[in-house]
């Protein structure tokens, strides 16, 4: 169960809600920031060789750890789960002589409530435009001419930074729409004894994944925990490469008036970030405290989808 609701400073469980005028500021701020016509891979521009080359001195002891959650099933916040079925089994008759295979199949949503995903820069239309003013037409029902999650096909490698906000707040979790702020992210690296740097990936940790595990799933496109649009300036003033969380990085109810998912449109729209949504940080959590380190080396993968808005993804921390 929960502890209670206390935390240390000032960190607050909500933020003010932002006004139409103030989120479009924010917008065009961010926007500014985050378009690089020279470069289409978006904020991964911050990848640079030497970021990748310093990363791999993350590496201490060589334990691999998971952040992607099993495949889920049918439940409040997932009610198209994917599937996965048998073609065959092994003790089958098969047309091969002397031996036979197990054989599997899978279908599944790439963008959801459950499953660990990876967003691409295609997966955004706000204000009539794809990230980097490119036009939503882009996107047919053949997937996406431009921007889709295969520019990301060599994959993407660096320092990974887990945030655990509620071990700053001293609860097991956030509950459902508490928000993260600009300070809590501050003050959480500050307990930690860890920066954020250029080229970093970051990933944030509500507690998402550990509720849904201890109290069981809810509709989540009604309450969540998630990151106060304000963050996301931080977030750009640190240039960071990739931004993950065990929720969907975007608090519901939404904390922008008339926008519904404001922490997509920022972070994917604005800044040209790839968003990883619905990871499991419990097992990398235990790791790090056992390390008391907080920065790993991270491989992340994509499936091979031409033209795809995102893709299962099984990031992995190496520390």
């Amino acid at each position: 169960m929960n502890a209670p609701n206390s935390m240390p400073g000032d960190a607050k469980t909500s933020g003010q809600r932002m006004s139409p005028a103030q989120f479009r500021d924010l917008y065009e701020d961010l926007h500014r920031v985050g378009w690089d016509n020279r470069e289409r891979r978006g904020a991964l521009r911050h990848l640079t060789p030497d970021r990748i080359l310093a990363a791999v001195a993350e590496v201490r002891v060589g334990q691999t750890v998971t952040m992607a959650a099993p495949l889920a099933g049918s439940a409040a916040d997932n009610p198209e789960p994917g599937t996965r079925h048998m073609k065959h089994l092994p003790g089958e008759a098969s047309p091969f002589a002397g031996l036979s295979f197990a054989e599997d199949q899978l279908a599944l949503n790439i963008h959801g409530n459950a499953d660990s995903h990876i967003d691409a820069l295609c997966h955004v239309s706000y204000r009539g435009t794809l990230y980097g003013e490119t036009e939503p037409g882009s996107v047919t029902s053949q997937g996406a001419a431009s921007l889709s999650i295969d520019d990301a096909r060599n994959g993407i490698v660096g320092r990974g930074v887990l945030l655990d906000i509620p071990r700053w707040r001293n609860v097991e979790w956030l509950e459902p729409g508490e928000c993260v702020t600009a300070d809590d992210l501050s003050r959480a690296a500050e307990s930690q004894r860890v920066t954020i740097g250029a080229g970093d990936l970051l990933f944030v940790r509500v507690g998402h994944r550990l509720r849904r595990d201890t109290l069981g799933p809810w509709d989540v496109a009604d309450a969540r925990a998630g990151l106060h649009p304000e963050a996301l300036a931080l977030v750009a003033d640190q240039q960071v490469a990739v931004l993950g969380s065990d929720g969907n990085s975007d608090t519901a109810p939404s904390l922008a008036q008339d926008v519904q998912f404001p922490v997509h449109v920022l972070a994917i729209n604005a800044l040209g970030l790839h968003l990883l949504d619905y990871l499991q940080f419990e097992d990398l959590r235990s790791a790090c405290q056992t390390m008391g380190r907080w920065s790993f080396l991270t491989v992340i993968a994509p499936l091979r989808l031409p033209r795809a808005t995102g893709s299962p993804v099984n990031p992995i921390a190496i520390l």
